[in-house]
């Protein structure tokens, strides 16, 4: 008989989770809050701009691709990307710019010619952060921590034998000063911290894992933009029977005898084998779980930062601009103290500007690009964030100015604002922390709450909050773990 798989959420694990069970022979239906898919992974248009509403690195595409190879189709008939030259663009007060070529060698030389850095230095990481990645990518990207088989797998055996240089006990602040001598590039190899919402002066050296695949692997742009990535493998799963229903909250996850056996939304029971969540774990444990034991250790962690995003229509070309551009602030280990200790903005923030129009012109009028602005910040505590927007936003625009030499205030032309108040209500993210339970510790990795309840049999978990993490691949290879556990029966 067939069996049959019920998810929440259709975020962009949810929806991998369905392909991947689908492709399993499950019978998969997804319930989704929100009146389209995607969670995070979404899209804004306004008045002739399109933006992508959320992530906006794309990296492992692999991960992708994997999931129509499952389903027996060409992943190049269905989704195209393309490989970027340039990484990023950085850009400094002092009218310093350095971009991150893909070409390693190219943005060694870069480094070099502009920050007196060896370009040997630049090699010398990236080896590192490979090195990294080839021991702790098996470990802890591709398989639950939550099973003895983890960690008595010959990869597992020979990983502890290189715990010493894999960073688990320094932080990545710390391994960036011993490794270069610029400040200014130790604060570009620092941002990476900021990809799972984590202080790179608190949070493990093992997160230098994450400019291997930025550089060795490659950063990667969807020619139709980030959020093809979600309509493709949306309409890749329901090709595969997989049946959505939106606009569909779900009220409870339905239990008896120890088992998961079904849930409810409005008003209507539905039964399945296999339950799986891909909402924030937080708030699935205060909602849809609320009338079951509460793993109160991992409910009481420290959350991730958030965001403020300006979605900003600007009628003007800045040719110095890239896809990625960073205008980083002058005092980084302030700028952390306010998000991380103080629960407030900085008033000299790191601003991301991110501009698909640069690769896909149609996502915004002739002449004009369209600014995702983006600044981290802390998760919501209740601080008077009208308040806190409006001073960043000046604070933003000022930082600009100064350093595209612009007047920026008059060429945004529409303007929509996301911040962790409204990331929180659109997202279920718990506070609006973009990638669940904070990283800033070295035990951050076995914080975070399986693929699977340890106390409801046929209860599974996916996506950004739960392990391995958040980000779009870890997101992936959470609906990869979790189908795997699904099949081998635990």
């Amino acid at each position: 008989m067939t069996k049959k798989a019920l998810i929440i959420g259709s975020g962009i694990a949810g929806i991998a989770a369905s392909i991947r069970l689908a492709a399993k022979g499950f019978q998969v239906e997804i319930f989704e809050a929100n009146s389209y898919p995607g969670g995070k992974l979404s899209e804004i248009e306004i008045n002739g701009y399109r933006f992508d509403a959320g992530p906006s690195l794309f990296t492992l595409p692999d991960q992708v691709e994997e999931l129509f190879l499952l389903a027996g189709r060409n992943p190049k008939e269905h989704f195209e990307y393309l490989k970027l030259d340039v990484a990023c663009h950085y850009f400094w007060e002092d009218s310093l710019q350095i971009k991150a070529w893909a070409d390693v060698d190219r943005f060694a030389e870069e480094v070099e010619t502009k920050l007196g850095e060896p370009a040997a230095h630049i090699r010398q990481a990236l080896r590192r952060s490979a090195f990294i990645y080839d021991h702790l990518a098996p470990l802890f990207m591709h398989r639950s921590l939550h099973r003895f088989g983890t960690w008595t797998n010959s990869q597992a055996m020979k990983s502890y034998l290189k715990m010493g240089k894999l960073g688990i006990f320094s932080t990545m602040n710390r391994a960036n000063e011993r490794q270069f001598s610029h400040p200014k590039l130790v604060q570009l190899f620092n941002r990476y911290a900021t990809y799972n919402g984590s202080n790179p002066y608190e949070t493990p050296a093992t997160l230098n894992i994450i400019p291997h695949l930025e550089f060795n692997v490659g950063a990667f742009f969807p020619k139709k933009g980030m959020h093809d990535i979600t309509l493709s493998l949306y309409e890749l799963a329901k090709s595969l029977g997989v049946v959505y229903y939106f606009n569909s909250p779900v009220e409870e996850i339905l239990v008896e005898n120890g088992s998961a056996i079904g849930l409810k939304t409005r008003g209507r029971e539905y039964r399945a084998d296999v339950i799986v969540n891909n909402m924030d774990m937080v708030n699935a444990y205060k909602t849809v779980l609320r009338k079951q034991k509460q793993p109160k250790l991992l409910l009481a962690q420290p959350k991730s930062s958030s965001a403020l995003i300006f979605y900003w229509g600007v009628k003007k070309i800045f040719p110095e601009l890239d896809l990625h551009n960073i205008l980083f602030s002058d005092d980084y280990r302030t700028e952390f103290e306010h998000i991380f200790k103080k629960g407030t903005i900085y008033q000299d923030p790191t601003v991301y500007i991110n501009i698909t129009s640069t690769y896909k012109p149609d996502d915004a009028p002739e002449g004009c690009m369209n600014w995702f602005t983006m600044i981290n910040v802390p998760n919501n505590q209740g601080q008077n964030w009208d308040e806190l927007i409006t001073g960043a936003r000046r604070n933003i625009i000022s930082k600009i100015n100064r350093i595209l030499k612009t007047d920026l205030e008059a060429l945004i032309e529409v303007e929509q604002i996301l911040d962790p108040r409204s990331i929180e209500s659109k997202t279920s993210s718990a506070q609006g922390a973009l990638y669940g339970n904070s990283s800033n510790n070295k035990f951050a990795a076995f914080l975070r709450h399986a693929n699977f309840s340890s106390d409801i049999k046929n209860l599974y978990f996916c996506g950004g909050s739960v392990h391995p993490g958040g980000g779009i691949p870890l997101s992936l290879l959470s609906a990869k773990i979790m189908t795997e556990i699904v099949i081998s029966g635990r």
